[in-house]
């Protein structure tokens, strides 16, 4: 069985949000919410490190990360599905597209395998 989960890594800089306009007037809180960092990958059908795997996950909107969080939550499945698929599925589920930070839609075909690191 396949699980899948976010792991929050950013963008925690306020440079981040700067850059892009996204800081109100006092020049510390943010206009948006972004979130980035991962989707972390676990086979239980592989041992150890083995079935450890990774996707990398470009900023987008708050509240598009908490409801992917929630939908790979309770995501298992008996393959491996490719990042595009994951987006996919969760964009139908979801009802809308994910508001990308910077209009990058990264597409990634294979795992980074943190196991050969």
């Amino acid at each position: 069985m396949i699980t899948y989960s976010t792991n929050w890594m950013g963008p925690i800089n306020l440079h981040w949000y700067e850059e892009r306009g996204l800081l109100e007037a006092d020049g510390v809180s943010t206009k948006i919410s972004y979130s980035a960092g991962r989707i972390d990958i676990r086979d239980d059908s592989k041992s150890g490190y083995d079935g450890w795997n990774e996707y990398s996950v470009a900023p987008m909107h708050g509240e598009d990360w908490n409801a992917l969080s929630d939908y790979l939550w309770d995501l298992t499945t008996e393959e491996l599905l490719s990042y595009n698929t994951l987006i996919e599925q969760f964009e139908t589920h979801y009802g809308k597209k994910i508001r990308w930070a910077d209009k990058v839609f990264i597409q990634q075909t294979e795992p980074d395998n943190i196991s050969e690191a």
